[in-house]
């Protein structure tokens, strides 16, 4: 007889769990705990847990015994080996047969039991703890056995690419030696002896024993770089002066352009210059394994590009480097090799081999990885431009025309002049430009926010609605009352909630509190406001920060759709080049000098736009005959030189 019996873990969100607002449909569903089975016998282990948690908030477990009620700050807990519901009761047995209807009977969606892939708990790294996300095959990473292709070793550097959640923070935090891996033994974690002799055979048993034994040096660039003002205080020179181990300090401050900011405390720097700062500090430090958690947060399109470049520069014959981004482009330029992650969200995640860096990325991109025989994801993403709505039927008058005047706009030592233009319904126009050439202030003046000091003619009277760049949580109620409140009609309309609110995966959201959403979660409640609200023009200032790759290409679809069915305008300000190209009906290209004067040229047309800009910043794009995303070719490859000697720096051609 064939066993057909799978791999399951059980997954609890926290977030979701709330045992004071629901009537414990999970507890009152299942059958075992319906028949008064022994399964909800009391395990000395969780006894002993409450007891030590009521002795501390005043409260007894008899009570908790006679009455079943809960604190507020105890959860549900599902046990990984019998998957029965049990907010104090640990159970012993379970026939499985009621594990989906207590997933169906949890109304806040906070219980997942999920099927692994075949063999893969035999593999698992590290998992936090119970009802928590695991990570699987980490040693895939660095495997010095692939019948297929050289792996990536020292002097090359290796991209991780793969969606939030997904286990690419834990698996730096694990190769930059700040996280112990537990094998999956969160109760009794093995110690150095056994994780060494499990990975026998594997280039990861060497990297972990060159790390104890002190010959193996790991730096890491953390993510959040909101952090590093809490943990280090004074100058940003004074800093760089001892850290500077290479002694390569002035040359990487001229490529990073942190010359400026060098006699400036940290704690006065902003999101770009934090994170210029946190790339700075890593790559002058004399280590043997570099590692960079999302180095492209908070900069602009020339900003990533050098900082490529001087990521690019690292490798030497005995160091690693590692790097996780989500700008797919720059990902794209700056590795040698791609490995995917892929898994579920919050619950487990997966790491393959190495590819090569057009296929690891494509291998993402299609949601299928042909080495495993398994797909991940059900739809495949590409990027095909096609002719637009406005474009084949402006000759019909179908689209309102819409002009806006030449105008000037000064901000202390910084002027805007802004060329005239004109635009049309159901057409995105894509802000294009450095930080600091006054995209925003050119957004605030169409809003109506800031008024110019000189224009030939009165701005247009639209309605707009604007997706800020800077987005805040003041809100003090769930993200329900929030939608509720603000976009009513929108929020129960059946057509938006299929082409805006699913998509960006706002309703397991909804009973959160607005206040403890995450920078990603906040991005896309903002983009669902901005949309829902009745407006001509809906101005969206980065919609993709905070968010992955495949949230990125959701919400570009998103965008796309809605502009093109409601027959309104979007103007986009966007830093990620392949969802930049992907929105673009036409583009507004700036010029200047960042922070003093500025010119914003009149909408053109994505081909001439995207050559215009891209002249400037000195790189050529071409197109992947696959999936056609944008790929920005490799400094003075022979694509790249061709390209430019022939002027076609954006590579249109199919």
């Amino acid at each position: 007889m064939v066993d057909q019996r799978l791999t399951r873990i059980a997954i609890v969100n926290q977030d979701r769990c709330k045992p004071k607002k629901c009537r414990q449909e999970c507890k009152k569903s299942c059958p075992v705990v319906k028949t008064g089975s022994l399964s909800l016998s009391l395990s000395l282990n969780y006894f002993l847990q409450l007891k030590k948690l009521f002795e501390l908030i005043g409260s007894s477990v008899l009570r908790l015994l006679l009455h079943q009620r809960l604190p507020q700050s105890l959860k549900s807990y599902v046990s990984d080996v019998v998957f029965v519901l049990s907010f104090v009761l640990a159970a012993s047995i379970c026939c499985l047969c009621g594990v989906y209807k207590l997933l169906n009977k949890c109304p806040f969606g906070a219980i997942e039991i999920i099927n692994l892939p075949k063999d893969l708990d035999r593999d698992t790294t590290h998992r936090y703890g119970p009802n928590t996300f695991k990570l699987h095959r980490l040693s895939n990473m660095v495997n010095n056995v692939n019948h297929r292709m050289p792996v990536p070793r020292p002097g090359q550097v290796l991209g991780l690419v793969g969606s939030n959640g997904i286990g690419k923070s834990t698996a730096l935090q694990v190769l930059a030696g700040k996280l112990k891996p537990n094998l999956g033994r969160f109760t009794n974690p093995p110690s150095w002896e056994e994780i060494l002799t499990y990975f026998c055979g594997s280039e990861l048993q060497n990297y972990f024993t060159r790390m104890l034994e002190d010959n193996l040096k790991a730096m890491i660039k953390p993510q959040y770089v909101y952090h590093i003002p809490k943990a280090h205080k004074g100058l940003v020179e004074g800093y760089m002066d001892k850290n500077n181990e290479r002694g390569n300090k002035a040359e990487v401050c001229d490529d990073l352009e942190l010359n400026d900011v060098l006699d400036r405390n940290l704690e006065d720097l902003s999101g770009g210059e934090l994170q210029r700062f946190a790339i700075a500090a890593v790559v002058m430090r004399e280590v043997d394994a570099y590692i960079f958690d999302e180095p492209s947060s908070y900069l602009d399109v020339k900003q990533r590009l050098k900082a490529a470049k001087v990521i690019r520069s690292l490798p030497r014959l005995d160091s690693y480097v590692i790097v996780v981004e989500h700008d797919l482009s720059v990902l794209d330029y700056l590795s040698d090799f791609i490995c995917c992650l892929y898994g579920k969200p919050g619950a487990y995640g997966v790491v393959t081999l190495p590819f090569s860096v057009r296929e690891g990325i494509n291998i993402f991109l299609a949601g299928f990885v042909p080495t495993e025989n398994l797909r991940f994801r059900d739809d495949s993403f590409t990027f095909r431009i096609a002719e637009t709505a406005q474009e084949s039927c402006m000759d019909e008058g179908a689209y309102s025309l819409h002009r806006y005047p030449t105008m000037t706009k000064t901000r202390g030592k910084f002027r805007l002049s802004v060329v005239g233009g004109e635009f049309t319904d159901s057409q995105i126009i894509v802000l294009l430009g450095e930080n600091g050439t006054g995209k925003t202030t050119f957004v605030d003046m169409l809003a109506g926010k800031l008024k110019p000091d000189e224009s030939e003619d009165k701005i247009p009277e639209l309605f707009v609605s604007p997706k800020p760049q800077r987005i805040v949580a003041k809100y003090p109620h769930s993200v329900r009352h929030l939608l509720h409140e603000k976009i009513r009609d929108a929020y129960m309309h059946p057509q938006f909630v299929s082409d805006v609110v699913k998509p960006l995966q706002i309703e397991q959201l909804m009973d959160q509190q607005v206040q403890h959403l995450s920078g990603g979660e906040l991005q896309r409640v903002a983009l669902c406001l901005c949309l829902g609200k009745p407006a001509d023009i809906y101005l969206i200032d980065e919609p993709s920060a905070y968010l992955d790759s495949e949230q990125c290409i959701a919400a570009a679809k998103v965008i796309k759709r809605f502009i093109l069915h409601s027959k309104k305008t979007a103007f986009v300000v966007e830093h990620d080049f392949i969802m930049a190209t992907y929105l673009a009906d036409r583009v507004i290209v700036y010029e200047g000098k960042p922070s003093v004067d500025c010119i914003a040229n009149a909408p053109q047309s994505l081909l001439t736009g995207m050559n215009l800009f891209l002249s400037h910043l000195g790189i050529a794009v071409r197109r992947d005959p696959t999936n056609y995303r944008p790929r920005i070719n490799k400094f003075d490859s022979t694509k790249d030189r061709d390209q430019k000697l022939a002027g076609a720096y954006y590579y249109l051609d199919d």
